[in-house]
């Protein structure tokens, strides 16, 4: 790795309040999937793997932050809190405060059209930042950055934010009153080249489809099916 390239992602560190035991893991974190398709050297390298990892441990986080931080909460409330937290504008503007796309490492395409102020790819970077953190050294150090850095950001967005409605939610309470068979989203394709990819998703109860839907991201497309679902059933103009 360059000296340039190391004291940038030191830089980063002191921006996290945590030091990698293994930088190149950090550094990882940060290969988007079209700089190893433009790249020999990195032919097939990205960070979506930990990409993978890091959306179920911020899951995990935000519901662990949400349940020791206020008693009085109850399940459902809690359940729509963290929707508002754990989703692609809240990530993506958690990743714009630590300015990750300066640390972005993408192709000429992908960076020419935008690539790294664009929200999904903001969204997934931060989740995959986290992945290496939890492989670095585990949940604790995880969680502790949340708390420490993001409580107060998360607590605006919930806040601010008014205007996202969460249909997967909206659609859950739904189904589990009138149905007792559980709701699957599934990829119906997805298409186009990695600046400007294109997801489309249905939404099943049991073997009954009630929505499509599609976006630029996996969490937009299963949002726009359940929005789709929604609308169908009436459920917007209650």
């Amino acid at each position: 790795m360059e000296d340039k390239r190391i004291k940038q992602l030191h830089e980063l560190e002191e921006k996290l309040g945590y030091k990698f035991k293994d930088l190149d893991l950090l550094n990882l974190a940060f290969f988007h999937s079209s700089y190893g398709n433009e790249t020999k050297e990195y032919k097939h390298i990205s960070n979506e793997r930990l990409e993978f990892l890091g959306d179920a441990l911020l899951d995990l986080i935000v519901s662990d932050f949400l349940y020791k931080n206020d008693k009085n909460l109850q399940e459902g409330t809690m359940t729509k809190l963290r929707s508002k937290m754990v989703c692609e504008e809240s990530f993506a503007n958690m990743a714009r405060f630590l300015k990750l796309g300066d640390y972005l490492l993408m192709g000429y395409g992908e960076e020419r059209s935008g690539g790294k102020e664009k929200s999904s790819v903001l969204a997934d970077t931060f989740e995959a930042l986290f992945g290496a953190i939890y492989i670095d050294s585990g949940y604790e150090s995880a969680f502790k950055i949340i708390d420490d850095k993001f409580k107060g950001l998360f607590i605006a967005e919930i806040k601010n934010n008014t205007s996202f409605t969460d249909y997967k939610s909206m659609m859950q309470e739904y189904n589990q009153k009138v149905s007792n068979k559980k709701l699957k989203y599934k990829i119906v394709y997805e298409t186009g080249p990695d600046h400007d990819k294109s997801f489309k998703m249905e939404l099943y109860s049991g073997n009954k489809k009630l929505g499509t839907g599609i976006g630029h991201s996996k969490k937009q497309a299963e949002q726009n099916a359940a929005k789709d679902a929604a609308d169908k059933l009436g459920l917007l103009n209650d």
